[in-house]
């Protein structure tokens, strides 16, 4: 029930969102840049544990595409009615399908490849497009509206 048009691009942000962030970044701005996202993140709605750990697969997103993406990249950060995504993109030499399609923890003493599956295990949704010219990953949240917050339960 959209009126996309269909072979959009997946990475346009909807005319109804609320776009908060859009922004390139390096290593000089990864620190900066996360707490933006936190600001903006709890003044959508996501508060405690699902604030942090909205916040900490963000932090990985934009740490891998400055450790492996080409040293940096570009962040969007929008609000869809009930939900908060995250995009970031970065113009590296893109994810092998075989580290893409291994979704099992890292082991204990395993240094990198912490990044993706953390961003996947502290989202409700991730999403990769990857190739020679760069990776983008979205991530998602869904938000309660103030609203909606003072009810404990919800569907």
């Amino acid at each position: 029930m959209t009126n996309a048009e269909p072979g959009a691009q997946r990475t346009v942000v909807p005319i109804e969102s609320s776009l908060l962030i859009a922004e390139a970044f390096d290593q000089a701005q990864v620190t900066e840049l996360r707490h933006s996202v936190t600001s903006y993140a709890r003044a959508a709605g996501l508060n405690g544990q699902r604030l942090d750990d909205f916040v900490l697969a963000v932090n990985e997103l934009i740490t891998n595409a400055v450790r492996h993406g080409g040293g940096r990249g570009w962040l969007r950060l929008w609000r869809q009615s009930e939900q908060l995504a995250c995009e970031v993109s970065d113009h590296g030499q893109g994810i092998s399908t075989q580290r893409l399609g291994d979704r099992s923890r890292p082991a204990a003493d395993t240094a990198g490849g912490w990044g993706l599956w953390l961003a996947r295990e502290l989202s409700d949704s991730m999403a990769v497009e990857t190739g020679e010219h760069g990776t983008t990953v979205r991530i998602t949240a869904a938000v309660t509206t103030p609203e909606h917050a003072s009810h404990p339960h919800h569907a």
